[in-house]
C-alpha cells in the first residue's frame, strides 16, 4: 500500500493498525484474515470506498475508524452518547488514526443497521424540556414517519452540511437503484463543499463514483482495485447480462 501525498484536502490521511498488544489472533475481530495482514490504509481526499463479502470485516473497520474519530459507535454526530447493546469490538484501540492539520467542521458516522436508534435517539432528545429540534437538521419530519429509504435520504441531504468527515456504512441498504444513483450526487456536492467520505458498500452503482480510491477485502488482503474488477460488479454484470442463464445455472 503505498503512501499518498499529504493533501490539504484530506482531513484523515490514513489509519494504522498498532501490532503491539494485539489480543489473540483467535479473538474476533483479529481472527479474520484482514486484521491479519492489515498495516496502514491510505484514504483518497475524497471517496473512499471498502468493498469485500459479508463476514469480511469492512464494516467492523469502519466502526472502528469512526470510533477512534470520536464518533458514537451506533452511528450519529460527536455528541451522540446513546447506546442500546455494546456490540463494537475492542479494534479502535489498536488503530492510529494519522489526521492533517485541516479539521472539519461537521461529521456524522451513519451505519445501515442502526439508524433506527438513531432516529429513536434523536425523538427522546427532542422531547427533552428546553432542548433545541434535532430534527429540524433532518429536515422538520420525524425519520420513524418516513420509509426507511426517505429518512436515509433525509439524512444525506438534509442534515449532512458540508466540510464534514462522513463514514458511511452501507448507505444504498434501503434505497432503490434511481435513489443510489442520486445518492451518487449527493456524494458529488458534499465533495465539493470540502467533504471527505468514508463507505463501506456493496453498490456497483455507488463504486462506479469517479473521483474515489476502492480497497477490496479479499481472502488474505486489502487491495486497491478498480471497479470493473470488483466481485460486485462482475458479479452483477454477468447477471444482467443474461439472467435467464443465471438463474438457470443457480436453480437447474
Amino acid at each position: 500500500m503505498s503512501p499518498r501525498a499529504i493533501d490539504s484536502e484530506h482531513y484523515l490521511l490514513s489509519v494504522k493498525l498498532r501490532r503491539e498488544q494485539l489480543p489473540s489472533a483467535r479473538t474476533y475481530p483479529f481472527s479474520l484474515p484482514l486484521f491479519r495482514s492489515l498495516n496502514e490504509i491510505f484514504f483518497h481526499p475524497k471517496v473512499t470506498f471498502f468493498v469485500g463479502e459479508n463476514g469480511s470485516g469492512k464494516s467492523t473497520l469502519l466502526e472502528a475508524i469512526a470510533t477512534g474519530w470520536g464518533f458514537n459507535p451506533e452511528g450519529g454526530s460527536k455528541n451522540f452518547r446513546f447506546h442500546t447493546r455494546e456490540s463494537h469490538s475492542s479494534l479502535h484501540q489498536h488503530l492510529r488514526l494519522v489526521k492533517t492539520a485541516r479539521r472539519p467542521k461537521d461529521g456524522y458516522f451513519f451505519r445501515a443497521e442502526s439508524f433506527y436508534n438513531v432516529a429513536t435517539e434523536i425523538e427522546a432528545l427532542d422531547r427533552e424540556p428546553g432542548s433545541s429540534r434535532l430534527i429540524d437538521s433532518y429536515g422538520g419530519r420525524s425519520l420513524h414517519e418516513q420509509s426507511h429509504g426517505e429518512s436515509f435520504l433525509s439524512l444525506f441531504n438534509k442534515r449532512f452540511r458540508g466540510n464534514g468527515l462522513y463514514i458511511l456504512d452501507e448507505p444504498e441498504a434501503a434505497l432503490s437503484p434511481t435513489r443510489q444513483m442520486e445518492m451518487i450526487k449527493r456524494l458529488h456536492e458534499l465533495v465539493k463543499m470540502n467533504s471527505q467520505l468514508i463507505i463501506a458498500t456493496h453498490s456497483p452503482i455507488l463504486m462506479a463514483y469517479p473521483d474515489a480510491d476502492i480497497w477490496q477485502v479479499s481472502d488474505n488482503d486489502l487491495v486497491k482495485t478498480s471497479l470493473q474488477e470488483t466481485e460486485h460488479y462482475i458479479v452483477a454484470n454477468s447477471f444482467l447480462s443474461n439472467p435467464e442463464h443465471a438463474i438457470r445455472q443457480l436453480l437447474f
